[in-house]
């Protein structure tokens, strides 16, 4: 038997590596994917698009707050995986009679990468996750170092989530370390994910309308720009921002031509 502790604290035990695997996060099962364990993983939920081979051919589980209970039970896993924030408590508590269940607890960069170092050890895959550790890091410095070169650092962000109400990603969430790490400033000073009162008093530099979770379109820039005239708005592509599994290796790139659109 074999003891591991995941990021909420909690002791996972386990008497053999896992090899039916149910995992409850888009952006950690396409993680899963990534570090080959495409025969281990034998459920998914609705909003795990990628990669979209395992999204056509596995069995889904309902979503991520509302997982089906005898869905998964069917399926007799060995080891669940979650997030304290994507998963509703009731659901992993619930799902504990079934399987042992290791979550996440994801901030920051440096979050995501002890959650796949976490991983690659209780899924004995550590070269692997290892490596897309390393990857992860090189990319994000010369992002950040791209952004000093270029004089783009600390230009002001209101990064909005949701309309009806407008909603924005404020401090202690993953997508403000993202922010602060590829050289923004976060406008919103106010914790998680605020509703935003429009002031013209002051104006953020820039609006990143994220594709997900809710899904901006060109035709939403308009009425940001009647709000913030001087503001430069930008649709952005929501998983690069804060899907923290493998799909951070993409990222940089992403944010360097991001970055090169205004």
């Amino acid at each position: 038997m074999k003891e591991f502790i995941d990021q909420m604290k909690q002791t996972i035990r386990l008497s053999e590596v896992p090899r039916r695997i149910v995992s409850l996060v888009p952006s950690q099962t396409e993680l899963l994917f990534y570090l080959g364990l495409g025969d281990r993983v034998v459920g998914i939920t609705k909003f795990c698009i990628h990669p979209d081979e395992w999204y056509r051919s596995k069995t889904r589980v309902g979503g991520t707050k509302d997982v089906d209970f005898e869905k998964v039970k069917a399926l007799k896993p060995d080891l669940i995986i979650g997030n304290k924030e994507e998963n509703q408590k009731e659901n992993i508590e619930s799902l504990m009679q079934i399987a042992p269940i290791w979550m996440s607890d994801i901030f920051t960069l440096e979050d995501s990468l002890v959650m796949m170092q976490s991983l690659g050890d209780v899924l004995d895959v550590q070269q692997e996750a290892d490596l897309l550790i390393r990857q992860i890091q090189t990319k994000f410095n010369e992002i950040s170092i791209y952004s000093k070169l270029n004089q783009k650092e600390n230009l002001s962000v209101l990064y909005l989530i949701w309309r009806n109400p407008y909603l924005a990603a404020g401090k202690d969430t993953f997508i403000d370390d993202v922010l602060h790490r590829i050289g923004y400033h976060n406008f919103i000073t106010e914790s998680r994910y605020p509703e935003i009162q429009f002031s013209i008093e002051k104006a953020p530099d820039l609006i990143f309308l994220s594709s997900e979770p809710y899904p901006f379109k060109s035709i939403h820039i308009q009425e940001l720009q009647d709000k913030y005239p001087t503001a430069n708005i930008q649709l952005v592509d929501g998983e690069m921002f804060c899907w923290y599994g493998s799909r951070l290796h993409l990222a940089p790139d992403y944010f360097k031509t991001l970055t090169n659109s205004f």
